[in-house]
């Protein structure tokens, strides 16, 4: 006599889908109404030179990046580290005033990861990059995610006229306005990110909205 066959449903086990290598997180915490009013011109403003002196180290560090990959293979450490640090300073500032109005929390001035703010950016350290691919990555290949991340300028820009005045008057943001806007900043990061030669796979064309990745967990 046969055993009974197991229940292939009952057994099938759920397994993690692969995690983004680029995980930008943004979390609703509450902000104030009328706060925003005075976060981008005044409050905010101490980061803005901080910002701009980081941007004008970030190129030219990009640029040895490549060189190093190019023969090498690997993207220097303390130059990826530093790079993340960057985009990472600049999206908590984001999160901060435009263009999501999340949270009332002052941004911290620090390039390093901070897992009890509202806003966080992850990117993943790649072991090995393709070196042959350096000298294209920027604009041949990354030129369709770069006209697609332009041509949403104009929605992001009007999504956030939209939640400001929604915030204003409301005392909220609707979590489907938020999770939009976060999935447009979640594209535009991941771009940024692969034409910075961080990573060499290629941005997905799709807007993940809300807080969590599309990819964390699938069955």
């Amino acid at each position: 006599m046969s055993l009974p066959a197991h229940d292939d449903v009952g057994a099938r086990a759920v397994a993690p889908a692969p995690v983004e290598p680029v995980r930008v997180r943004g979390d609703f915490d509450h902000p104030s109404r009328w706060l925003w009013l005075i976060k981008w011109c005044l409050l905010a403003t101490p980061h803005y030179p901080i910002l701009l002196a980081l941007y004008l180290a970030y190129l030219p560090m990009t640029v040895i990046a490549g060189v190093a990959i190019l023969f090498t293979g690997r993207y220097p450490r303390p130059v990826f580290d530093f790079n993340v640090g960057v985009l990472r300073w600049s999206w908590r500032v984001m999160n901060y005033r435009f263009p999501m109005n999340s949270t009332d929390r002052y941004p911290p001035f620090t390039l390093a990861s901070r897992s009890d703010y509202p806003a966080d950016l992850q990117v993943d350290y790649p072991e090995r990059l393709k070196g042959r691919t350096v000298l294209v990555k920027s604009w041949l290949l990354g030129l369709p995610q770069i006209l697609m991340c332009w041509a949403m300028e104009p929605a992001l820009q009007l999504l956030c006229v939209v939640t400001a005045a929604t915030l204003l008057i409301t005392g909220t943001i609707p979590a489907g306005m938020t999770d939009l806007l976060l999935g447009i900043v979640r594209w535009r990061y991941r771009v940024a990110v692969y034409v910075s030669l961080m990573r060499d796979e290629y941005p997905p064309f799709r807007l993940d909205q809300g807080n969590s990745e599309a990819t964390d967990v699938a069955p």
